[in-house]
């Protein structure tokens, strides 16, 4: 996934709006917005470093989608692990079916 996917995606997942973000890292709302919508599609090191230290991600996992700190994904007990893969090896959309199929789940034991 691309730096523009990868911060849509962490937006989402953390209910972040961009002027949230700009908030919390210092960056204009408007530059943010270039990095959504692929104007200027990449930020400068300094930029990335801001919006990842916001976020509480990697610049590695913005740029990327994935990170080399292998210790967290291995200190999860192998059923969690187990299901993580699994869920890599679907599409888009059956990830988000899973998505919404735990939040039922959730809803539910509440």
């Amino acid at each position: 996934m691309s730096f523009k996917e990868n911060l849509k995606a962490e937006l989402e997942y953390q209910g972040l709006q961009i002027k949230e973000l700009a908030a919390k890292c210092g960056i204009s709302r408007n530059t943010l917005a270039n990095y959504l919508t692929g104007h200027n599609s990449l930020p400068t090191a300094d930029n990335a470093v801001k919006i990842a230290q916001a976020l509480g991600v990697s610049v590695e996992y913005l740029m990327t989608g994935t990170t080399s700190q292998k210790s967290l994904f291995d200190s999860l007990p192998p059923k969690y692990r187990r299901i993580l893969k699994a869920l890599q090896t679907l599409d888009k959309t059956d990830q988000e079916a899973v998505l919404h199929l735990i939040s039922i789940l959730q809803k539910r034991h509440m």
